[in-house]
């Protein structure tokens, strides 16, 4: 967990973060998967007893990295997570929300439109609204274990941007 909120000019912030799992979800899934390695062995002697835990926890921390692999930054005038790229600029407004929040955002009634990255092992999360005539994305929801410093550095960006 990399966060980083610092000012590099008097008119904008620069913000990074990974959303990455939290230590117990590492060892929940080495465990299952430990478990099904033993279970894919019972006893067995050859092949069969080491080819389940060579292939399977390899695989298991392929996926758990994989899992914790999105970065969240604001950085250069821009909001980025992962690959996509949201200038500040097309930044209406930015609302911090809580794990209520983001249920109410992303539930029955979320709009089909919207960019969404949710990780569920994280509560805090932004909705960012967008200023964009041409974009028919009304706005993006972005999990965030900081979501006060994230809509505080979005919002300098943007107003640096201006």
């Amino acid at each position: 967990m990399s966060v980083s909120p610092s000012p590099t000019d008097a008119a904008t912030r620069a913000y990074a973060e990974r959303l990455s799992l939290p230590w117990w979800l590492w060892l929940a899934g080495l465990a299952a998967t430990g478990l099904l390695a033993v279970e894919l062995w019972m006893g067995a002697t050859g092949v069969r007893a080491w080819l389940p835990f060579v292939v399977l926890l390899p695989a298991a921390v392929a996926a758990l990295t994989w899992l914790g692999r999105i970065r969240i930054a604001v950085t250069d005038g821009e909001f980025r997570v992962d690959d996509a790229r949201l200038p500040a600029r097309f930044v209406a407004e930015v609302i911090a929300l809580d794990a209520d929040g983001r249920r109410e955002v992303l539930g029955v009634g979320a709009d089909p439109l919207a960019f969404v990255v949710q990780r569920p092992w994280i509560s805090g999360a932004v909705q960012v609204v967008l200023d964009d005539p041409d974009d028919p994305t009304p706005f993006w929801v972005v999990s965030t274990r900081h979501p006060v410093a994230l809509a505080e550095a979005l919002l300098a960006a943007r107003d640096a941007s201006r």
